[in-house]
Parts: structure tokens; sequence; C-alpha cells
């Protein structure tokens, strides 16, 4: 079974390993999606991640459909909005809480938290954070929290308002270790503070291996060794979801000398951000290309 962690001071444990299902949607059948998750889920992965934008909303739609038949009590159910007015956040949370067909997302994060002035606009009069909170309130969410992959330094001042966060979502991986780096800068400010963390982009878009100086399994096994809650990828097959999900069963820590030695065989590539699109360009960024979904005003 899939080793568990606490997700902060939340009380809640959660599989170590999460999955994403925006590849799964895209390489298979919704057939294939949902004894892909039911199989996951009946080996003790829990966190279920999607994202209001992923698919125009098919993703969201493949997963409520797995989660009938029981499965839902089994599952952590995480998605990501990217509205910063209050109007746009809650707008985007009763979408996906219809499409999913559930009545509760168990954790619901503000995504796409990249520019200097996104915490403003979030924190600021009419802001999404009103919306995340009266819908806590209201049940619709239990935990609360935000993402984002450009820049520390924006999730650090998204901390800075005191606000009491349940999760915070950021790359963790072997070349963000080295460059503009969660990992060094938000990590421990999370963990000091009992929020939850959860990895994304452990193989940096599989960028890591394009030299052949690593293996998947060393590059998974770092990010698994750091102090996050768990740590979420994205896999195309059932047969690449159950790998991670041995090593993460099967798992043991790096030591702080092994981990240095991972991070020196990639540390030229690291050194500038090339290899990490997600942090250097707007490639990854939809909110940059639809601007009107931040406000729900096209």
């Amino acid at each position: 079974m899939l080793m568990q962690r606490p997700l902060g001071r939340t009380g809640e444990q959660i599989g170590a390993l999460g999955f994403d299902g925006l590849l799964p949607a895209l390489r298979l059948e919704a057939r294939d999606f949902a004894r892909m998750i039911h199989g996951a889920l009946e080996e003790g992965l829990s966190l279920l991640s999607t994202s209001w934008d992923y698919l125009e909303g098919e993703v969201d739609r493949r997963m409520g459909e797995a989660l009938r038949g029981g499965y839902r009590d089994r599952a952590f159910l995480m998605t990501r909005i990217v509205g910063q007015t209050r109007g746009a956040a809650m707008a985007q949370l009763d979408q996906s809480l219809s499409r999913l067909r559930v009545e509760h997302i168990d954790l619901l994060l503000l995504n796409e938290i990249l520019r200097p002035e996104d915490p403003e606009r979030v924190f600021g009069p009419g802001g999404a954070l009103e919306a995340l909170v009266e819908a806590k309130q209201a049940g619709k969410v239990r935990y609360i929290g935000f993402a984002g992959h450009k820049d520390p330094a924006v999730l650090l001042a998204m901390l800075d308002h005191g606000f009491a966060f349940d999760a915070v979502q950021m790359p963790l991986n072997l070349l963000d270790a080295q460059f503009r780096s969660f990992e060094q800068e938000v990590l421990p400010r999370c963990v000091e503070r009992g929020i939850g963390v959860l990895g994304v982009r452990p193989l940096a878009g599989g960028k890591l291996f394009e030299t052949g100086r690593l293996k998947t399994t060393d590059a998974l096994r770092y990010a698994l060794s750091l102090p996050a809650s768990a740590v979420i990828g994205s896999f195309p097959s059932m047969a690449d979801l159950a790998d991670a999900m041995r090593l993460a069963s099967d798992f043991t820590p790096m030591d702080p000398d092994e981990a240095d030695f991972y991070r020196r065989k990639v540390a030229d590539l690291a050194q500038d951000g090339r290899f990490e699109a997600y942090k250097t360009t707007d490639a990854h960024d939809v909110t940059v290309h639809h601007p009107e979904w931040l406000t729900g005003v096209s």
C-alpha cells in the first residue's frame, strides 16, 4: 500500500503520490481513465488532482464519472481555479462542482499565482479570497490554498499576507533546487507554518532525462525525499502509474549526501532555467493567453 503523509496541520492523511488527470485524459479512453483511478485508489493513492481549465472541463467530467459507485469516499479530491475576483472564483468553483458531480471539493487551490500583482488582487476588496472563505463556510470546500510555478517571490508574497492557508502547490525537482528555487525559498516557510506542500513537475517535464544522466526513479525519489505532503504526477499509462506507485510504496528517502550527488549531476542544466520553461517563458501560463479568466470579464 502507498505510504501516507499528513497534509500540514489539517489532520488529513493523504497518499505520498498524487494523480493529475490531464495527461491520462489526453491519452486514454474514458473507460481506461476510470479503471486507472479505481486501481490507484484501491492501492492507497488518495489525492486526485484536476483543474477548472483542463480540456474545457472534460477532465472534470471524466473524474466525476470515475468517482461514482462509492469511489468518492476513497478520494481526496483537489481542483484548481484561476479566477482572482470573488465573482470569477465562485463561478469557476460552481462549474467544477457541477462537472465533477460532487457536493464538495476536499482542497481548492487558486492556481497560476504568477505575477507580482496577483496577491494584491486576490486579497483586495472583491478578491478571490472572499469567495474561497465563503465557499468553505458553505461546505463547498473543506480546505483552501494556492499554486504557482513562476517565481518563489510571488508565493512568498501570498504567505506574507498572514492568511492561514491549508496547502501550497509548487514545482519540486532536481532542476528547481538550483534556479529560482521553490524548494529553497518557499518549502521551508510552509513547513514552518504547518502548511501542506504539494510538489508538481517532479520530472521537470521530462527535461531531466534528455542527456541520459538520470533515471525516472532517481528524479521521483528525490522529490519524494523532500518534506512535502505529496508529489503529484500526470501519468500517461497505467503501467507508468504502477511503476511510480511501486517506487512510492517501497520508498527509501535520500540522505543529504545522496541528494547533493544528484543535484550536482544536473547542476550545469539548472543554472539559467532554460529547462524549466514554466519559470522562464509563458508557454505554461494559461492566464497569459486567457486574461479574461482572472476576472470573468471578456
